[in-house]
């Protein structure tokens, strides 16, 4: 038949017939369409991929739904590419078999070297962020626009952990490209517009510095007057939480050696040189770390009970599967909380050891061995911070020039 709009209108009004039926074009040889006994009709075209090879069918899709133009159009591109040896059907059998954009992410994490604690912080990622947006899409269909799109509603709740997500993204692609997962130069997470990130710059004044000392010394005494929201782990007493050693001993380490979090809390007792001083860190965030410890920082370490094989005991001290303890958020909102101090992060404790040390005239590239910056201009942040010496240095020049000039 001659297949127009009309015609198959014409066909489609008509009785359905008792099985599958075919109906094929006079003009454009292999394109044409069928009707199920249901009354659907479907779009398709037959092609030999390659000269003397087996012939191929592709659903096009629905009549109805595709018009007849558009149809005979897209069975003319697939001929055409036939002929070019390019195997429509092929690519998009290969599409459906392929995995999913969560498939992609979770075989890179599993398969890319990098830290444990990377590790931990992709998955979190992968599960918060990415699969509730585009986890199930196949990996090979995810377009640059459904990339954008999902980012922008991460973005909703969470500006920040929506760059990382479009990272781990980019990433992943990058890594199942040269594994052949994803076609080579396929990556629809690169240039997404970010959002625009800003440091936070937040360091304790002395005066906040003397508070988080009374807090902490009133938490490991006779106890934070406690809320419903506390730990529950914590002993009670008349009304107050207290807060053992360990807690508190880690949020000072924090503020005396400007250590990371995690170093701190995976801190093993044999990672601690005693006689020397120092803290020798196998694995820190830019690798091997030896840090320098100060009196009052090895005087806190030393005043600590030994408890398992973590500096900072976890829940778990002393028994066969021992883990680090995991965070101090519960503490730390609890004493920062009552030393006022609602608006600091366990972090800005390190960015206070690096202030203060600004602050004093410690040179930049002393700040920034202490706190084990791989990158020089990491430590640059302080750079504001640095003004003592720098004014110095100009009182010096500007004196002699000055007194030659004759200035007052």
């Amino acid at each position: 038949m001659k297949i127009t709009a009309d015609s198959v209108a014409e066909m489609m009004k008509s009785a359905p017939p008792n099985r599958q039926k075919f109906y094929w074009d006079d003009d454009l040889a292999g394109f044409g369409f069928y009707r199920l006994p249901s009354g659907v009709g479907t779009w398709i075209v037959e092609f030999r991929p390659v000269s003397g090879g087996s012939k191929k069918r592709l659903k096009l899709g629905r009549v109805g739904t595709l018009k007849a133009s558009e149809a005979r159009e897209a069975a003319r591109k697939t001929i055409a590419h036939a002929g070019l040896g390019k195997d429509l059907a092929k690519d998009r059998a290969d599409e459906r078999a392929s995995g999913t954009v969560r498939d992609l992410v979770e075989e890179y994490i599993a398969g890319k070297e990098m830290k444990p604690s990377t590790r931990d912080f992709y998955n979190v990622t992968l599960k918060k962020h990415i699969v509730p947006h585009l986890g199930s899409q196949k990996a090979v269909a995810v377009s640059r626009v459904d990339v954008q799109r999902a980012h922008m509603k991460m973005s909703r709740t969470a500006r920040y952990s929506a760059n990382r997500a479009m990272a781990l993204l980019s990433a992943a692609y990058v890594w199942g490209a040269k594994r052949g997962l994803v076609p080579e130069g396929m990556n629809p997470a690169a240039s997404i517009d970010r959002n625009k990130e800003e440091a936070r710059e937040r360091y304790l004044t002395p005066d906040e510095m003397t508070r988080l000392g009374d807090a902490l010394r009133e938490a490991e005494t006779v106890g934070i007057p406690h809320k419903a929201s506390d730990s529950k782990h914590a002993p009670k007493e008349k009304n107050r939480t207290i807060y053992g050693p360990h807690v508190t001993g880690a949020i000072r380490l924090l503020m005396l050696t400007g250590c990371r979090l995690r170093e701190i809390l995976n801190l093993r007792w044999d990672e601690y040189d005693e006689k020397r001083g120092l803290l020798l860190l196998p694995d820190s965030k830019t690798g091997r770390k030896t840090v320098v410890l100060s009196e009052a920082a090895q005087a806190e370490i030393d005043g600590l009970p030994r408890v398992g094989k973590y500096v900072i005991a976890g829940r778990s001290a002393g028994l066969p599967d021992e883990q680090p303890r995991t965070d101090l958020k519960k503490p730390w909102a609890a004493i920062a909380g009552r030393a006022g101090l609602d608006d600091v992060h366990l972090h800005d404790l390190r960015h206070t050891f690096a202030s203060v040390g600004a602050g004093g005239g410690m040179s930049l590239l002393t700040i920034g061995k202490l706190l084990g910056h791989a990158d020089a201009a990491t430590t640059q942040r302080y750079a504001h911070l640095h003004v003592d010496p720098t004014r110095a240095a100009a009182n010096t020049i500007a004196g002699q020039i000055a007194a030659a000039i004759g200035g007052k």
